[in-house]
């Protein structure tokens, strides 16, 4: 069931066992995974959207070093459950670094639920109230696929017909080409960004992105290949959650590894356009791709497939491509010469050919994914926490 609550244990403490084996029989909850070391659960922290997760505590003493490290990796709702402690100890400070609640074990299942479901509620309402730009990733496992091009022309469509105030962020961070493809010639880039001294804010942001006349909005990626080893993971969480501020609508460039940037960027994605093409080579290493998805609990509901450069003279049909992924490819793109061409021009087609078939199938996945209505302004509330044993 796609509304099942997601959570991820992590830590250790006398009864959390038996708590995690009484969840994964709750109707409402998925149990995605467990670790006691907050740094081995890195990759299901960073790109499984969960909703919570429990860090299990035998210390008397807040553990805020260990908070500190799950919120390196996400912003899903995080409870204590804690044996052995006290609950004054630690009510002063869970208040003051982000976490939901506090629970001490032993503890009847239903409170815990109850906790879990109240958590998740609020942050998603946090999430919801908040102005937050829809992120939306285009990826595929194999250069050469045509990632950068329905990028441009997909952001391009978002600002021009779409009317949403649009990002394209290249994170091909080695060799990036979103800038040239639209015939721009960018004076800063994110290296240039990530790199400046103060803290990153829609201001700043806003002083690094180039204009495309179509009223997009590019940040580059870095001019050197060696200038990508900066753009850390970190650094890419924190421009999203910026950028979310700032636009309707982000559209991400990506390489095709599973890198710490792109897994920062999967654990923010709300929509992943997974490109597939009329080959051999791009359909098993698509087919990995989706293994590794998996493995990283990325929600199937959010993984969108675009067959690009469809023909009926290459062997292979959509259907065969289908039945061998297991999968339904949403959108197809067509071969059209015409799409090197304006490449070559520095011109989106969707802007010089808007008549043409790919320009029809981009508009139609921007319809799909475009956001639909502008978001409220946020509503604060006070965070209340369950101290109470059973």
């Amino acid at each position: 069931m796609s509304d099942r609550i997601r959570i991820y244990f992590t830590g250790d403490c006398d009864g959390v066992e038996a708590l995690r084996a009484a969840l994964a029989e709750a109707a409402d909850m998925e149990v995605v995974g467990a670790s006691e070391q907050v740094a081995s659960a890195a990759a299901p922290l960073a790109g499984g959207h969960l909703d919570c997760v429990l860090h299990a505590t035998r210390s008397s003493a807040f553990p805020a070093a260990e908070v500190a490290a799950i919120r390196e990796h996400t912003r899903a709702a995080v409870i204590l459950v804690a044996s052995g402690a006290e609950a004054a100890s630690m009510l002063e400070q869970a208040l003051e670094q982000d976490v939901a609640d506090v629970l001490l074990l032993p503890q009847l299942t239903h409170n815990v639920v109850f906790a879990i479901r109240k958590a998740s509620h609020a942050r998603r309402q946090l999430q919801t109230t908040a102005h937050r730009g829809r992120v939306i990733t285009v990826f595929s496992p194999k250069g050469g696929t045509g990632k950068t091009v329905i990028s441009t022309n997909l952001a391009a469509v978002l600002a021009k017909q779409e009317g949403k105030r649009t990002l394209l962020l290249d994170l091909d961070l080695q060799f990036g080409d979103a800038a040239i493809v639209l015939g721009i010639e960018p004076t800063k880039t994110i290296y240039d960004l990530v790199v400046a001294p103060g803290e990153l804010d829609s201001e700043k942001l806003a002083g690094y992105v180039s204009k495309h006349p179509c009223g997009l909005d590019i940040l580059a990626a870095p001019l050197r290949p060696e200038d990508a080893e900066l753009v850390v993971e970190s650094k890419v969480t924190a421009l999203i959650e910026v950028a979310r501020a700032s636009y309707d609508a982000i559209v991400v460039d990506t390489s095709p590894f599973f890198h710490g940037p792109m897994l920062a960027t999967l654990d923010r994605t709300d929509q992943l356009l997974v490109l597939c093409g009329l080959d051999v080579p791009t359909l098993k290493n698509v087919r990995l791709a989706l293994q590794t998805l998996e493995m990283l609990s990325f929600p199937a509901s959010r993984i969108h497939y675009v067959m690009n450069r469809a023909s009926a003279n290459v062997g292979l049909k959509t259907r065969e491509v289908e039945d061998g992924l297991k999968v339904k490819v949403g959108h197809e793109l067509p071969m059209d010469r015409n799409v090197q061409v304006c490449v070559n021009r520095g011109e989106p087609a969707v802007l010089a050919e808007p008549r043409s078939e790919f320009s029809r199938g981009v508009a139609a996945i921007a319809k799909q994914v475009a956001p639909k209505t502008a978001a409220p302004q946020p509503v604060k509330g006070k965070r209340m926490l369950s101290f109470a044993r059973a």
